[in-house]
């Protein structure tokens, strides 16, 4: 129940300050002020029904049975990606038709968490050695990865790469050939960076975001000048300044500048306690889950929020470069938060299982 109320919370802070941030952007591009939002709602309601029917159905023997066909159909929906893949905002990163179009990356991050999980119960005795530890997930998240970074989602590819790395931690790998394979791994990422005109100009911007202050560092400039501007107890809910024209697409990526300014370092303070309770609770249904398998589905899925919130955070704010990572439960983004109740639903259901395995 704790977890539940600290998902039902987050949810409900995130449609508001989605409609405080967007409002003003929704009517300048498409007339109606409450666009973002009815979206975001329609998302919103489909995700709480997947989560409760989730809750009910996804048990460790249903979860096991669709991991490794999960991770096959993720793999081929990310090669369609740039065959037949929708361009949106200069990004091929989409499936679909119209306005009906998903992220294949957003499925492939669940895939690997739930194959990581099914392969590390079954080869528990091997996951000391490189061919059993290291080999198989290193040659999964190699293949995922890549095809990801094919779309130019530096973001989703770092994400997706960390959760590996933390279960592959968590399920036992030997550490020695884990911290060689993480080298790579980050060694990898940062050949990218620097081979990608897009990325250096990132990494420069956030060294100094006035090299190009009506440019490329004009978002993480009235960032700042928003959470500045808040103050303690913030300008009051719908009172932002910067979110008409300043920030560009207020509701997406940088929707905590617009809470800080709005709520202020204490309004700031209690949705970072809010996810920090989220993660806490998480951690906890993961220490008690009856088996290897749903223990690990926990940590992945728990980690993903985790590191997604602090990456968010930490752009906003301008501690690291913009990395284009969404803040779970407020940025806008149908697929995001449709996946995201969904897992929620698979952590309520391994902890519902938990305790009538314990009664």
């Amino acid at each position: 129940m704790p977890f539940f109320v600290f998902v039902i919370l987050l949810l409900s802070v995130g449609l508001v300050m989605l409609f405080s941030a967007s409002h003003a952007n929704a009517f300048d591009r498409f007339g109606d002020s409450y666009y973002f939002i009815k979206q975001q709602a329609k998302w919103a309601i489909l995700g709480l029904v997947g989560m409760f029917v989730a809750t009910y159905v996804c048990t460790p023997a249903f979860l096991k049975k669709m991991a490794l066909p999960a991770l096959g159909i993720s793999i081929v929906l990310l090669a369609l990606v740039p065959i037949i893949g929708v361009t949106k905002n200069g990004a091929k990163r989409w499936l679909g038709v119209g306005d009906l179009t998903f992220q294949p990356s957003e499925i492939a991050k669940v895939a690997v968490i739930l194959a990581f999980a099914y392969l590390m119960s079954n080869n528990q005795k091997k996951m000391n050695t490189f061919r059993g530890g290291i080999l198989p997930y290193g040659i999964i998240l190699v293949v995922v990865c890549g095809l990801i970074a094919v779309e130019k989602h530096i973001s989703a590819t770092v994400l997706t790469f960390a959760v590996g790395i933390i279960m592959m931690v968590a399920g036992g790998s030997n550490l020695v050939w884990l911290c060689s394979f993480g080298a790579a791994g980050v060694a990898g990422v940062v050949g990218i960076i620097l081979n990608s005109s897009y990325a250096m100009q990132r990494v420069k911007v956030w060294l100094d975001p006035f090299i190009d202050p009506r440019g490329d560092g004009f978002q993480n400039i009235q960032s700042l000048y928003a959470i500045g501007s808040g103050g303690f107890f913030g300008l009051g809910l719908g009172k932002s300044r910067q979110k008409y024209m300043y920030i560009p697409e207020p509701q997406n990526d940088f929707i905590f500048a617009i809470a800080c300014e709005e709520l202020g370092f204490l309004g700031a303070l209690i949705i970072i306690s809010l996810f920090a309770l989220l993660i806490w609770r998480g951690f906890v249904i993961a220490f008690r889950a009856p088996d290897r398998f749903s223990a690990l589905v926990v940590v992945g899925i728990i980690s993903k929020v985790a590191i997604q919130t602090v990456l968010n955070i930490a752009v906003v704010t301008n501690l690291v470069p913009n990395t284009g990572i969404p803040l779970p439960f407020f940025s806008y983004g149908g697929t995001a938060l449709l996946i995201q109740l969904c897992e929620m639903g698979v952590v309520l259901a391994i902890s519902r299982y938990s305790r009538l395995r314990r009664s």
